[in-house]
Order: structure tokens, then sequence, then C-alpha cells
């Protein structure tokens, strides 16, 4: 009988030591990565690995130039070891650049070391901050990722580095891509009209004029706005050059565009990714998949 109890007092107290060093040993939290919109989000993931959290202010679909904060905003990115945002001010007034210096946080801006495309607002040239589009820019974001994670945590470099170019692989890869796909139609159809000055960085890639009725912005931040000559001379526009649909976006209200679709006597394409990406579980929901579907729909509707 003292014999069982030792043996049993034995097997307790080896359980509750495996119970208490299961919980000495729980794991650390990772290291959290905050970044302003979806697609930069997804390129920090694809350096990053697991090796840290990464999470985007913006949900998919929304527009960050019209974004407010939220009170949970500052918590997050208080938390964060590092910030990225786009960069030239597309993110409006500078939200995301705002919460990480409040919070004393590292941010880096992907967009340095692009060539700009320049737009006029209000007789003043700004960048054009949708640098995305081109994937040779969107190598330029990916590299600037890396730089910043390998200055952060050198010990992993060799992971970043690895990581980055597979990715810039497929960059790359993506490019001859879509070189076949829009090559598929003439360059005198190649004229893209859609619900705002998303898609120049594209439209100089890839050889498409670009025509939009609104302006850089969606209408309320700057450069917005939309004026009857602007209009009509959209609409002049798309008949003159017999486009055969137009577009709009998964991130801007798309009455406008409809309304100008319907006075053309066009159709409605269908939906581009633009400011954000999708969400989990669709075809845009990073950033390969993202362009993929674009394109082929622009091609599909052209063609």
């Amino acid at each position: 009988m003292f014999q069982a109890k030792i043996s049993a007092l034995l097997i307790t107290g080896g359980l509750l030591l495996c119970a208490f060093q299961g919980v000495a040993t729980a794991e650390e939290p990772k290291p959290l990565i905050v970044c302003s919109t979806t697609q930069v989000a997804d390129f920090a993931r694809q350096v990053v690995g697991d090796r840290m959290q990464v999470r985007s202010i913006l949900a998919p679909g929304q527009d960050p130039h019209l974004y407010e904060i939220k009170p949970g905003d500052a918590k997050i990115v208080a938390q964060a070891v590092i910030c990225f945002d786009n960069g030239w001010h597309l993110e409006g007034n500078d939200w995301m650049r705002n919460l990480a210096n409040t919070a004393g946080i590292k941010i880096v801006s992907c967009t340095t070391g692009c060539k700009p495309l320049e737009l006029e607002d209000q007789g003043q040239k700004i960048h054009d901050p949708h640098a995305w589009f081109s994937p040779s820019n969107a190598a330029v974001f990916v590299r600037n990722i890396r730089d910043a994670l390998v200055e952060l945590d050198k010990e992993h470099e060799a992971e970043y580095q690895a990581r980055t170019q597979l990715y810039l692989d497929q960059l790359r890869t993506l490019h001859g891509w879509i070189l076949r796909q829009v090559n598929t139609i003439p360059r005198d159809r190649r004229i893209l009209v859609t619900s705002h000055d998303a898609f120049n960085y594209f439209c100089r890639e890839y050889g498409f004029k670009a025509a939009t009725p609104i302006g850089w912005s969606t209408g309320s931040e700057l450069g917005g706005g939309i004026t009857p000559e602007r209009r009509k001379n959209t609409v002049d526009s798309i008949k003159r050059y017999g486009v055969k649909a137009i577009f709009v976006e998964t991130s801007v209200n798309p009455a406008l565009i409809r309304e100008i679709a319907k006075d053309a006597g066009v159709e409605i394409g269908g939906e581009l990714y633009s400011d954000s990406m999708g969400g989990p579980g669709t075809a845009g929901e990073n950033y390969l998949g993202m362009m993929r579907e674009n394109v082929l729909t622009i091609v599909g509707s052209m063609k």
C-alpha cells in the first residue's frame, strides 16, 4: 500500500512538473510588423515568412486615401517593432506615419527608390503614389522591406535574403506573363478607363493609354473632384477610341464610373483590384493574384 502511494505521488509530481515546464517554455509572442496597406503587408510576409507577425491597418477593400484612424490603431502600432507604409501620401494626410511617429516606432516608406510618375494637383506637381502596379516597382518595395528587416534582425539575414530572392524571381515571371497577355491586344485598343488614376504605372509599363474621369484621388481628398468638362472629355475619348469596356475598382464607389459607361454607351468590363487587395479566400488576396486577375479582366474585356 505504502509503495503504491509513493508511486502515485511520483506520477502526480511528474505530471505537475511537465505541466509547469509546459507553461515555462510556452512560446513568446512573435515580433509584430505593422503595415499601412494590404499590398505592403503581403510584401512583408513574403520576406519575413513565419519569423514575425504581419498586420495591415487597412482591411481588404478599404481606401487608403480616405481612411480615418480608429482608436485601436494606435494600440496596434505601439506594439510593433517596425512599421511600413507606401509613402508619397497614398495614406491620406500621412495617417500611418503619424501613428508610427506618435508611438516612437521606426517607419519605412516602400516607395523610396522608385522612379515616380508625376501628377498635377492645383497647379503643383505631386508623385503618383500607386507605384506597386509595376512589378519592377513592387521589387523595389520588397527590397526596401528586406533591407529594413536585415538591419533590425541581423541574425536571420540569410533567410530574409533567400525569401526575397525567390519572390523577386516570381515578380520577374509575373512581368513576362503580363507582357504576353497584353501583347494580344493591339496598341491602338489599349485604352484603360477606371474610377481613378491608380493604373498609371501599369499603363506606362505595358503600353496602355490611361483615361479617368476623376483624377488620382477618389473625390474628397487631395486632387479629387470631377468637373463637367472632364466628364465630357472622358466620354468623348471613350467614343473616339472605340473603347469596348471600362472598369470599376474594388476600393472606389462604382456609381460614377457606371454613369460614365451609360453616357458613353459601353459596358462595365469588370472590377479591378486597385488600392487594396482582396479578402482571404479570394483570387486577389495576395499581390500576384491581384495582378493576375486584373490582367485577365482587362485583356478579356478588350479582346
